[in-house]
């Protein structure tokens, strides 16, 4: 196996454990690139540009020209990520991608939002297995400061994430979520 056979391998959503001698200098590979380019971004001034195309490094995917991160971000894994248009995250977002991370267009994120596409065993003999399930965010979505999103979850076009909230399972579309776990506050 390469380095692109490995992140095929994690983009198709297989467990791995950190004991696993094969995959493991894969996984930590792709984390090293993931904090070289984020120190990068968040050392530093960068034009809007210059964080843009350093994105595309980290996701190796084109970005589009309406994309707009204000640092710090930070990612373990940086090569599972895809970006809609018109997308803006605020400071000191954080992403645990390896399961998947797919925003839609017009999104807003707003600070230290934390979206995780992992979880680990349950039984002891498992605990070291990180298991990955994608996290999908729809067209228009407004997600307020402090979210955390739990893997699994699909965020429905036009809805609004209250700041705080804690998203452990599916929101429909034009809906405003709050609270730990997040319920319905009202239809829009």
């Amino acid at each position: 196996m390469n380095i692109e056979e490995f992140i095929r391998y994690c983009k198709e959503n297989n467990p791995i454990s950190s004991e696993d001698k094969e995959l493991s200098p894969f996984l930590y590979e792709c984390s090293q690139n993931a904090i070289k380019i984020t120190t990068e971004i968040n050392s530093k001034y960068h034009s809007a540009d210059e964080v843009r195309k350093l994105f595309e490094k980290l996701t190796n995917e084109k970005i589009d020209e309406s994309f707009t991160l204000f640092p710090p971000f930070y990612t373990d894994f940086g090569r599972n990520i895809k970006i809609g248009k018109n997308v803006f995250f605020n400071c000191g977002c954080s992403f645990q991608d390896r399961g998947g991370i797919t925003i839609g267009d017009n999104v807003f994120i707003g600070m230290n939002v934390i979206i995780s596409t992992l979880n680990h065993g349950i039984d002891l003999k498992e605990r070291s297995i990180t298991y990955p399930s994608k996290v999908t965010i729809g067209n228009n979505v407004w997600i307020g400061s402090g979210a955390n999103i739990l893997g699994g979850v699909t965020i429905g076009d036009n809805s609004i994430i209250a700041a705080g909230a804690l998203i452990n399972k599916d929101v429909p579309s034009n809906v405003i979520v709050g609270g730990i776990p997040a319920k319905i506050i009202r239809y829009i």
